[in-house]
């Protein structure tokens, strides 16, 4: 870890509902899988920054099988999990929010459902440059909030258990940072391809509609590519 870097347990002060986040983004890690442009990863180095317990990496490998690929996280205890889950596979989870760390190494980086919990875009963007190739790509989930009626309910339930702010950026606040530090920057909205589950255990919007609304008028993925 760098010196500026404050690790914790667990991003998130429940147990419980850390695990039921890993598995409510099953749907979706395996949505993005099916649009990655890549199909072919034999020879990538392989990034996910925010890689919690590390089940998306593990996801991926079973689907399009990597050469390497590094998680990295600031929950000491989440990166333990991950590390005792991997097994065989050829992954290195780590304790660390500094991918810039790795100058140049890799070919393909996620930051899924995450984004949000940084507040320094531009910093994030700067990393990102680094650690990257010329012609990676990072893909970036998001759900933009700034235009939903439960914008400050869904941070305020949030930073209820989080060590961390839920920060409300806009689309355009994430696009120009990125565009600024020389990528090309792609977007699509992100639409569920299956019924959406209705639960009571995990509640952040103030009713159906506005969760909804989040998913299918509200949720993106920003494809960066560095120049």
């Amino acid at each position: 870890m760098t010196v500026n870097e404050q690790s914790y347990e667990v991003w998130w002060n429940n147990d419980e509902g850390e695990s039921l986040m890993e598995e409510g983004h099953l749907k979706g890690w395996m949505q993005l899988i099916s649009t990655i442009k890549e199909d072919d990863l034999s020879d990538y180095s392989v990034l996910d920054f925010g890689c919690n317990r590390g089940g998306f990496l593990r996801l991926l490998h079973q689907f399009k099988p990597y050469k390497e690929a590094i998680g990295i996280d600031l929950g000491r205890d989440s990166i333990e999990i991950a590390n005792e889950r991997k097994g065989s596979l050829p992954i290195d989870y780590m304790v660390s929010g500094s991918p810039e760390q790795f100058e140049g190494k890799f070919d393909l980086a996620f930051c899924l459902s995450v984004i949000y919990l940084i507040d320094d875009l531009k910093t994030h963007a700067w990393k990102l440059s680094k650690a990257l190739k010329p012609g990676g790509v990072y893909y970036v989930t998001y759900t933009d909030l700034t235009t939903n009626p439960s914008q400050d309910f869904f941070k305020e339930e949030i930073e209820k258990y989080s060590h961390l702010q839920a920060n409300m950026h806009t689309l355009d606040d994430i696009a120009s940072a990125f565009s600024n530090e020389g990528f090309r920057v792609e977007i699509k909205r992100k639409v569920p391809t299956d019924f959406v589950a209705v639960s009571n255990e995990e509640k952040y919007f103030r009713n159906l509609s506005d969760e909804l609304m989040s998913i299918y008028e509200n949720s993106y993925i920003f494809r960066f590519t560095r120049l």
